[in-house]
């Protein structure tokens, strides 16, 4: 499946046109990571190149999760047509849904709009039916519930996803890197870098980056070994240890390790290894000049068609085409 964007980065002449639909109790640090982005993108661009509008469910005054309190500049009924519009969550989402809300998302998509969503917004699309085929994420501490609810979709620990028309991030400032993405894709990643640089963040996260959930949400507090040998996977991405070796470190039998692993990652140790190897060439692709072999031989792999099929199977497009995309969008 082709997971990339339907608009792929070119100049437009008018503003790109967000909408917002602030959900009950949604979260104020994603939507305001999300439209300062935008905010800052105009600001160092010199021109309005995004703009945006808010719009609440009954088209009235909608609190935040913190108290604060925000008036919607649209209602549902005169809503303007989007380029992309996003669904913003938080805490209690499954109690703030009506079937009219569903009916009107499933409208925009049929006109055409791109569909988005902020912490757990991601609920709001899944059960609208708007998630289904696509890779899709949203905050860690509601993924089991969505997942137990909903497991047809496919939703997964990463920071952010953007498959074709739809874009979903798990809440919080990973808000900043989806959009950080959707800049560069639109305007190129030297203006998205400026405005990383006015928010003050020197590390951008890259779609494919997991979020940072704890093992103990996970695996709970009574897996000590297991959460030891994740550590010491992820402090060996180049010089990989084998499954005896890990074993023999927390002091269990390789058999042991590896059924901990079935039972509380749903893997073998070897396929959680390779999954963060190839998260982390992921991340130097993206966010350096590295050449591809030297990314591959940095993150354990001694081949490069080994590494290319690998990093193609997980992310659905080579390396180097994934590279090639990120030099185009860059001019």
């Amino acid at each position: 499946m082709n997971n990339q964007p339907t608009h792929q980065a070119q100049e437009s002449n008018s503003p790109r046109h967000f909408g917002f639909l602030m959900m009950p109790n949604f979260s104020l640090i994603a939507f305001a990571s999300a439209i300062e982005t935008l905010r800052l993108a105009n600001n160092i661009k010199g021109s309005e190149i995004y703009t945006w509008e808010t719009i609440t469910p009954n088209d009235d005054v909608v609190k935040a999760s913190n108290g604060l309190e925000f008036k919607p500049d649209k209602s549902l009924q005169d809503v303007d047509i989007y380029e992309t519009l996003f669904v913003c969550g938080g805490h209690n989402i499954q109690l703030y849904w009506t079937d009219s809300i569903g009916k009107w998302l499933r409208q925009q998509d049929a006109k055409g709009v791109m569909l988005g969503s902020l912490c757990t917004g991601a609920y709001v699309l899944g059960r609208a039916g708007l998630l289904d085929d696509y890779r899709c994420t949203m905050h860690w501490d509601h993924i089991a519930a969505m997942r137990e609810k909903y497991p047809h979709l496919n939703l997964t620990d990463d920071i952010y996803e953007i498959d074709r028309n739809r874009f979903t991030c798990a809440g919080g400032t990973a808000s900043i890197d989806m959009m950080h993405h959707l800049v560069s894709l639109q305007h190129g990643r030297r203006l998205a870098s400026a405005v990383s640089e006015k928010l003050l963040v020197d590390h951008v996260r890259g779609m494919g980056d997991p979020q940072r959930i704890p093992l103990r949400q996970q695996i709970g507090t009574g897996q000590p070994k297991l959460t030891e040998a994740v550590r010491l996977m992820e402090s060996n991405l180049e010089e990989c240890l084998s499954s005896k070796e890990l074993a023999d470190y927390v002091e269990l039998s390789r058999r042991q390790l590896e059924r901990s692993f079935r039972v509380y990652l749903d893997c073998t140790p070897m396929q959680y290894y390779l999954r963060l190897r190839l998260r982390n060439a992921r991340r130097l692709l993206l966010q350096t000049d590295n050449p591809v072999t030297d990314i591959a031989i940095s993150c354990g792999f001694k081949s490069s068609p080994h590494f290319s099929k690998s990093y193609k199977d997980m992310f659905n497009m080579s390396p180097r085409d994934e590279r090639r995309m990120i030099l185009n969008n860059s001019l």
